[in-house]
């Protein structure tokens, strides 16, 4: 059974979704993601299993293949976590495969099963209000800088088996209605050094100017 489970990524300070592919066949036990992961991604593989198994949940002892799309755009960040184990869920018919369509999922998991805070969820509730989004799943800790966006559904999880008692239905998951978080709208003036001013270092400079332009790491 294959599914999709919406999430997003960040291409520089903007967010565009992502589509958490899973799809469960009977083979060899194995858990293979594709869809250009980094190394934070790869090893989700294990950060899910142990998740899963000690949130009282059953992991799938089969072929487990994952596909992260679009696959042309690098995924980084460890925020792919809980949409991916929600994927595998539903394939395993633990979760309903209906409504997720109208659903961003994001968050890192705890090998215990709890959910860690993760980065650029501010630019995700522009998405999910763009795209008309109906809920946004974010770890609670999230919680107050996703809401600074009106208009969108922020439900705040704090572990893995509390987002799926939500979708079970067995108890849901109130929406945020806590302080939101606020933007610094006093001007910020920062003495900065200009590559102008710099004499020589002409590959120094090229290669930072490239870093910059690409959102490359430049260690």
């Amino acid at each position: 059974m294959k599914v999709s489970i919406l999430s997003a990524t960040l291409v520089g300070i903007d967010a565009q979704e992502v589509y958490v592919e899973a799809d469960i066949l009977h083979d060899l036990p194995k858990c293979t993601i594709v869809g250009l992961p980094d190394s934070a991604v790869q090893e989700a593989r294990e950060r899910i299993r142990s998740a899963i198994t000690n949130s009282g949940l059953p992991f799938p002892r089969t072929r487990i293949t994952v596909n992260l799309a679009p696959a042309d755009t690098r995924k980084e960040g460890s925020h792919y976590d809980v949409p991916i184990a929600v994927a595998v869920l539903v394939a395993e018919g633990v979760l309903p495969d209906e409504g997720w369509e109208s659903r961003i999922v994001v968050g890192e998991l705890a090998l215990d099963g709890s959910v860690r805070s993760c980065k650029g969820v501010l630019s995700i509730a522009l998405l999910a209000k763009r795209k008309g989004i109906k809920e946004l799943f974010v770890p609670d800790r999230n919680a107050p800088e996703a809401a600074m966006i009106r208009g969108v559904r922020v439900l705040p999880i704090s572990s893995l088996s509390h987002l799926v008692h939500h979708v079970r239905e067995t108890k849901k998951i109130a929406p945020w209605r806590g302080r939101r978080g606020t933007f610094n709208k006093s001007p910020v003036h920062i003495a900065a050094a200009d590559f102008a001013d710099v004499r020589g270092q002409e590959h120094a400079k090229r290669a930072l100017e490239i870093a910059a332009a690409g959102c490359h790491n430049i260690l």
